[in-house]
């Protein structure tokens, strides 16, 4: 692995980030990836209730819009080999707080009984009108 030297001559390894792209979730639909990686960490764009052909499910109830947005995190993880029981936080987005248990008892079903740290907050509006967008951080090793 490259290093990088700082002052005093002391050198540490040199953080590589990789960009991760799979045709298992939708397509970035703008300038960013699905997910980057340095190599120890994963971290996953803002996953919305996209199909992987585009269909955006915003017409469908929170808890659907919340198994697709799981659904994407977990088709990125896996194609770097983890899952969620890699996942470290987890930020839910949701366009009304009210929304919360809905999308909570979704969300219970993608993790076991040690489920990652997780922020959830209302925020003025979605991407595409969306109801919730999900981004996720795994631990790569």
């Amino acid at each position: 692995m490259p290093e990088r030297r700082f002052k005093g001559n002391s050198t540490v390894p040199a953080i590589v980030k990789r960009t991760i792209s799979t045709d298992d979730a939708p397509a970035a639909v703008g300038a960013y990836s699905q997910a980057t990686t340095d190599g120890s960490l994963l971290f996953t764009a803002g996953q919305l209730p996209l199909t992987t052909d585009g269909e955006l499910l915003d017409d469908e109830p929170v808890d659907v819009q919340a198994s697709q947005c799981l659904a994407n995190v977990e088709s990125i993880l896996a194609a770097e080999g983890l899952g969620m029981d890699d996942v470290l936080k987890v930020t839910v987005f949701l366009d009304d707080v009210d929304d919360f248990a809905e999308m909570n008892d979704t969300y219970a079903g993608f993790f076991d009984d040690e489920p990652p740290a997780r922020s959830a907050v209302e925020v003025g509006a979605v991407p595409k009108g969306a109801a919730v967008e999900i981004e996720a951080i795994a631990a790569v090793e």
